[in-house]
C-alpha cells in the first residue's frame, strides 16, 4: 500500500494510470479537468483519510474509475458538458421550472412518464424530479428510500434502458432529469449489505457493525432517535446477535464513510447515473453521513468534506452534474450545505413552511423576516422553492426568530398543526396529521396544496391561495418546483387507508395518483382545475419573460400593511440577467381575506406609473394600489426620477 503525501502534484503522478489501456480512457478535456480538480480532491481525501495506509490506493482507484467513466460517457452528454461549461449558471435562469412526481403514481411506469412529455413541455418544465425508482426490497421500502441497487430500476417501473431512453427524450425537449441519490444508507438486502453481514473482507467495513451493545450504547448517549415507532435508538440487532447502525428504518443500514472504499463505491454509482443522463442528484439525508463518538452525528464537518470530494470527482468525469441538498434541519444548518463546491441547489424548507404560516395567520411577518434574513446564499447557487413536497410539512422556523416577533414557537406550532388538520375554528384547510403524538401535541401535516389551501373545503379563496403560494415560489429567486398534479388542483387521496402497505403512513394522502379528470378539465376555467391551471401557466409565462427573476437577488420592501408580503427583485449583476434587463420588479402578495391598500406614500419612491406584469397593464401608483384578497401583483417599477419605459 502507498501512503498519501501532502504534495498533490507528486501524488497525481502516482495515481495516473500508467498502462496504455488505461491511458486510452483519457483525452485533453479529461486531463485538463483532472489537473484542475485533483488538488482539491487530494486535499479533501487527505483530511478525510490521510491517516489510513490505503488512502492513496483508494484515491488511485477513484481516478481510474473516473477515467473509465469519461471514456464511456455518451457523446451527447459530453456535448452537454461543454455547453454548460460555457453557461455555468444555466440553472439560475428565469426560464427554469421544476416538476416532481412518483413514476408509478403519475405515469404508471417509465414509458408512461415518456408519454407525458408533451404535457410537461406545455406546462413549461425544464427540470423533472422523479421520486425514488430504483430496486427496493419487497414490502415497506420507505417510499423507495431503501435502495437494493443503484443500477437497477424497480421492475414494475421498467428497466435501466427505459430510464436511459427517458433521459434522452427529456433532454431533447429541454428538460433536465433529477433523481434521488440515497446517500446515507442502503437497503438491508443490497449486495454490499449481504456481503458485509457474511463477513466478506472487502465489504465488512462498509457498515457500522458491532458485536455487542457497548459501542451502540456509547453512540446513543448523544444521538437522537429518528423513527422511534420503528425501532429504539439508532441500531438494530442482526439475527446473529450483532448490532448494525440504522438511523432511519430497521431495513435501512447506514454506510460507513470513514472507510474510503465506501467513498469509491458510491462515487462509482454517481458516475454510472451521470452517464445515464441524470443532470441533478438530490442528496438524501446529507446531515447524517458521518459518525463520530460523543457527537449528535449530524452535520459534522466531515459531511461537508465528503460532499466537496464527490463534487470534485464529478467535475473530472461528469462536469455538468449538480447536487441538490436535502437537509431538513435548523435554518442555520440548511445554508451550510449550499455552495458551488458542495450542493449548488438546495430545497428551501423554511420558505415553504412559512408560506403556509402566512396563509393560516394572514400575517406574513415571519415569511418576510426569513426572506430578509435567510434568503441570501452564495453566488452560483439556487434555492429550490416549493409549495409542498412528497413528505409532510414540518414547522422548521427558528424559535428565536419567532420570538423577535412576539411569537412563542411551541404554541405557534401547535396552532399551525391544529389549523391545517381542521381542528381550529374557521380553518379552510383539510390536512391530515402525520406522526402525531397526543401526549406532547407534536405532529406534522400532510395534504395536497389544493386541500390545504381551501379548495377541498369549498373556500371562496381556495384557488387564489394555491396561486398565491406558487407565485411566491416563482418570484423569490431560484428554481420553482411544482408537485405535478397541483397545477390542476388535485385533492387529497384518502384511499391510502384501504391499502395495508400504506395505511400507517398518512403522507400517502398527498401522493395521489395522476388526477385524470382534473387534467381533462384543465382548460375549463369554471372548474378549480381550470382556474388553477390558467392562473399558474400565466404566472409561469410571465416569469419566463421577466429577466429580473433570474438569479436569486432579493431586496426587502416594507409595504406598511399587516397582510401584505413585499420584496423587490432587482436586475441581476452576476451575469444571469438578460442584456438590458430593465429594472426592478416589486412583488406584492396579500395573504389576507380582505382587500389591502398600499398607500401612495409607501410607493412614492417609485415613478408614478408602473407595469403590472401578470395582467400586462399600466397602473398608476399616485393614489396607491389595491390588492384583492389572496392576490399578488408583480410591478415593474423605476425610481421616481426615471421616466417610465414599457
Amino acid at each position: 500500500m502507498a501512503r498519501m503525501g501532502t504534495d498533490a502534484d507528486v501524488d497525481l503522478a502516482r495515481v495516473r494510470p500508467a498502462d496504455p489501456a488505461a491511458s486510452a480512457h483519457r483525452d485533453a478535456d479529461f486531463e485538463r479537468r483532472l489537473s484542475s480538480a485533483f488538488p482539491v480532491l487530494h486535499g479533501l481525501f487527505h483530511r478525510l483519510y490521510g491517516e489510513r495506509d490505503d488512502a492513496l490506493d483508494v484515491l488511485a482507484g477513484v481516478i481510474a474509475d473516473a477515467a473509465a467513466s469519461w471514456s464511456e460517457r455518451p457523446t451527447e452528454l459530453k456535448a452537454a458538458d461543454a455547453r454548460r461549461e460555457e453557461d455555468s449558471t444555466w440553472y439560475l435562469s428565469n426560464a427554469m421550472l421544476g416538476g416532481v412526481c412518483y413514476v408509478d403514481r403519475y405515469g404508471g411506469d417509465l414509458a408512461g412518464i415518456r408519454a407525458r412529455i408533451p404535457e410537461f413541455v406545455e406546462l413549461g418544465l425544464t427540470y423533472l424530479h422523479l421520486m425514488p425508482l430504483f430496486a427496493v426490497p419487497e414490502g415497506n421500502s420507505d417510499g423507495g428510500y431503501a435502495v437494493s441497487s443503484y443500477r437497477a430500476v424497480a421492475p414494475h417501473l421498467g428497466t435501466i434502458d427505459d430510464l436511459r431512453d427517458l433521459a434522452a427524450d427529456l433532454r431533447a425537449n429541454g428538460i433536465s432529469l433529477v433523481l434521488d441519490f440515497i446517500f446515507n444508507h442502503t437497503a438491508s438486502d443490497h449486495e454490499w449489505a449481504r456481503r458485509a453481514v457474511a463477513g466478506d473482507p472487502a465489504h465488512e467495513d462498509f457498515y457500522l457493525i458491532f458485536p455487542d451493545r457497548t459501542m451502540p450504547d456509547a453512540y446513543e448517549r448523544t444521538v437522537r432517535e429518528i423513527f422511534p415507532d420503528d425501532h429504539a435508538g439508532s441500531f438494530v440487532q442482526l439475527p446473529d446477535g450483532r448490532w448494525i447502525w440504522a438511523t432511519f428504518h430497521s431495513f435501512q443500514w447506514d454506510l460507513n464513510y470513514a472507510n474510503p472504499a465506501v467513498f469509491r463505491a458510491m462515487a462509482g454509482e454517481m458516475l454510472f447515473l451521470a452517464n445515464l443522463g441524470v443532470d441533478v442528484l438530490r442528496m438524501d439525508a446529507v446531515a447524517f453521513i458521518w459518525k463520530r463518538l460523543g457527537t449528535p452525528c449530524e452535520s459534522l464537518p466531515e459531511a461537508h468534506l465528503l460532499l466537496q470530494a464527490f463534487n470534485a470527482v464529478l467535475r473530472i468525469a461528469a462536469p455538468s452534474l449538480l447536487f441538490k441538498s436535502e437537509a431538513i434541519v435548523h435554518p442555520d444548518e440548511v445554508v451550510e450545505y449550499i455552495s458551488p463546491a458542495e450542493c449548488q441547489l438546495s430545497y428551501n424548507p423554511l420558505q415553504m413552511a412559512l408560506t403556509w404560516d402566512a396563509l393560516a395567520t394572514r400575517d406574513p411577518r415571519m415569511l418576510g423576516q426569513a426572506l430578509e434574513r435567510r434568503h441570501a446564499i452564495p453566488d452560483g447557487c439556487a434555492w429550490v422553492n416549493y409549495v409542498r413536497g412528497h413528505d409532510d410539512i414540518g414547522w422548521t422556523f427558528a424559535d428565536e426568530d419567532a420570538a423577535e416577533l412576539g411569537i412563542d414557537g411551541f404554541d405557534h406550532r401547535r396552532f399551525l398543526n391544529a389549523f391545517y388538520v381542521n381542528r381550529f375554528p374557521g380553518s379552510f384547510a383539510r390536512g391530515v396529521p402525520f406522526q402525531e403524538n397526543p401526549r406532547t401535541g407534536d405532529a406534522r401535516v400532510a395534504g395536497t396544496t389544493a386541500s390545504l389551501a381551501g379548495v377541498e373545503a369549498g373556500d371562496p379563496h381556495g384557488v387564489d391561495r394555491v396561486l398565491l403560494a406558487h407565485a411566491i415560489a416563482l418570484s423569490t429567486g431560484g428554481i420553482p418546483l411544482v408537485y405535478l398534479g397541483d397545477e390542476v388542483a388535485q385533492l387529497n387521496d384518502y384511499g391510502y387507508v384501504d391499502d395495508p402497505a400504506l395505511a400507517d403512513d398518512s403522507r400517502w394522502v398527498n401522493r395521489p395518483r395522476r388526477p385524470a379528470d382534473a387534467y381533462a378539465a384543465r382548460y375549463d376555467r369554471d372548474t378549480p382545475s381550470g382556474a388553477v391551471y390558467a392562473g399558474l401557466t400565466r404566472l409561469i409565462h410571465v416569469r419566463r419573460g421577466t429577466p429580473e427573476f433570474a438569479g436569486g437577488r432579493l431586496t426587502p420592501f416594507d409595504p406598511n400593511h399587516p397582510t401584505v408580503l413585499a420584496y423587490q427583485r432587482p436586475a441581476a449583476t452576476d451575469g444571469t440577467a438578460a442584456p438590458g434587463a430593465p429594472g426592478a420588479v416589486l412583488c406584492l402578495a396579500n395573504v389576507g381575506d380582505a382587500p389591502a391598500t398600499i398607500d401612495a406614500l409607501t410607493l412614492s419612491g417609485f415613478a408614478p406609473e408602473a407595469h403590472e406584469l401578470i395582467t400586462d397593464r399600466r397602473v398608476s401608483l399616485e393614489r396607491g394600489i389595491v390588492l384583492d384578497p389572496c392576490h399578488v401583483a408583480w410591478l415593474r417599477v423605476r425610481p421616481a426620477e426615471e421616466p417610465p419605459r414599457f
